[in-house]
């Protein structure tokens, strides 16, 4: 400002490109960012031209008579800087960076912060600069350049603090009711908002001296890596293994020795860091920008407390998973038990009250014929053979098509959301026949011989439906039972009963 007051447009463009080239080379722009140098150049001189203008237009000039031609010249001056930068920066932001940048943001903020503390530095250095000259430079260039670093120093303790804050709210949100593939999906969506990165690798170390890549990210989509399986050979994520200590190099020479055929190809920063549990590392978590320095110690210092809140959470991510897998499961087949059948079954008639249009959603219940003779002749660790090779039959057979369960003893359950009664009939025949038509192989039997003996079965099955059979999703299994029962059971088993037919025939 107190150059442009001063000595005019020219010498002020001058200044500026100058300081511009200083600060490229201060923030070592490498060869794949070398455009931001005549880019900024380019965007600097637009502004020094259009502020110039505007002060011309008001009657504004220079010399020692600059704040005497008027201050409303040089008040527009200011803000005209301040709104072309912005519009700028969007242009940029928008259409060469392709990503949408906030009109206000902390950018602006700071913008406007600075801008109230320099600008009455500059006139009073140009005022005073009128009067003594040179000396003007020791009497209030060094006091303001002494501002400028508390200045920076302070916004730099605050980037910090709002680091460590957003920190603590991702800790937090690790800490919930989450599954370990939750875990990871919350971690890798908040560090990637948070931290400045491209690339985004986070292996699972293994027993076996192997690491598998869980987790990938890529902002640019540049790089697809669907499995990535690394043993002992170079690379960044396997050093930090190795070692046991994190890695943070600024430029790519610094661990070109490193990388690999997996390593994206235009990257310079990289930060590496291992997750540690109990003195023993469990995975790795490796970052990349494209930018040269592009992570500060800081940034580094956060991640090392990411890795401890993600191996934390993980763990309880674990512990979670196995209780409620013990709780829902059942022991023996692996089933969904009763107890998860029931909940399940709740929850889906509460979401469904909702819908104006009722959705179709037929029941299967099936119990084994005559189990207790099979348990009599061949003993109980038989049964449980029989009782497991059932359950992976019915996985295989309903797929993704519904959810099987063990619902008590020899019975077993089946939901079938958005099946008609027609359609579950047509699985619960599918089904039958897939008992009797293959012999159950049981090795562990009582009988004398030692080798393993074909069992044939059958089962009785009953199928109900909504909203055919009833006016609420609950009284299914009581309808799927009765037809079960009265359908098949009473009338020489080994048959598919439906609710429908049988209160036909009672009526």
């Amino acid at each position: 400002m107190p150059l442009f007051l001063y000595f005019g447009l020219f010498v002020e463009i001058l200044v500026i490109q100058v300081s511009l080239i200083f600060l490229m080379i201060k923030l070592r722009v490498g060869k794949t960012n070398f455009f931001r140098i005549p880019l900024n150049m380019l965007m600097f001189l637009i502004i020094s031209l259009i502020t110039a203008g505007v002060f011309h237009s008001l009657g504004g000039s220079h010399g020692e008579q600059a704040l005497q031609s008027g201050a409303v010249a040089v008040v527009a001056y200011a803000i005209t800087q301040i709104v072309v930068n912005q519009i700028l920066l969007q242009l940029i932001g928008r259409y060469l960076y392709k990503r949408k940048v906030k009109w206000v943001d902390q950018g602006v903020k700071w913008e406007l912060l600075t801008t109230a503390l320099v600008a009455p530095a500059g006139l009073m250095l140009y005022y005073v600069y009128t009067e003594i000259g040179l000396s003007s430079i020791y009497l209030i260039g060094f006091p303001f350049l002494l501002i400028s670093i508390m200045l920076r120093q302070f916004h730099k303790t605050s980037q910090v603090n709002q680091y460590l804050q957003k920190t603590g709210d991702i800790g937090h949100e690790l800490t919930g009711k989450l599954g370990v593939e939750e875990v990871l999906d919350v971690f890798v969506k908040r560090v990637t908002s948070l931290l400045p990165l491209d690339y985004l690798y986070i292996f699972d170390v293994k027993t076996d001296h192997t690491m598998t890549l869980i987790r990938f990210f890529d902002r640019i989509d540049n790089v697809e890596l669907p499995e990535l399986n690394l043993v002992e050979q170079k690379s960044i994520s396997i050093d930090t293994w190795k070692y046991g200590k994190g890695k943070h190099y600024h430029t790519r020479k610094k661990w070109k020795h490193l990388e690999n055929t997996h390593t994206p190809e235009n990257v310079e920063s990289v930060m590496s860091i291992p997750i540690t549990r109990q003195n023993k590392t469990v995975g790795i978590i490796t970052m990349y920008s494209t930018q040269p320095r592009a992570f500060f110690k800081y940034q580094y210092m956060i991640l090392n407390i990411l890795g401890s809140y993600l191996a934390v959470a993980i763990e309880n991510a674990r512990h979670y998973e196995r209780t409620k897998n013990e709780s829902e499961r059942c022991p023996l087949t692996s089933l969904y038990n009763y107890r998860y059948f029931e909940n399940y079954l709740q929850l889906i008639s509460e979401e469904w009250r909702t819908e104006e249009k009722h959705r179709p959603v037929s029941q299967i219940l099936l119990d084994i014929d005559h189990f207790k003779l099979v348990n009599d002749d061949f003993g109980h660790e038989a049964g449980n053979e029989i009782l497991c090779e059932l359950a992976n039959r019915l996985e295989t057979i309903i797929g993704p098509r519904g959810i099987v369960a063990r619902y008590g003893g020899e019975e077993f359950v089946i939901l079938l959301p958005d099946y008609s009664s027609s359609e579950a009939l047509n699985v619960a025949e599918e089904i039958k026949v897939m008992i009797t038509s293959s012999p159950f192989i049981i090795h562990d039997h009582i009988l004398q011989t030692g080798e393993s003996v074909e069992v044939f079965i059958s089962a009785s099955i009953g199928v109900a439906s909504y909203p055919e059979n009833c006016e609420d999703l609950l009284e299914l299994t009581r309808h799927a039972d009765r037809a079960m029962y009265v359908g098949a059971k009473q009338r020489g088993r080994n048959r598919v009963a439906s609710y429908e037919r049988i209160k036909q025939t009672a009526e």
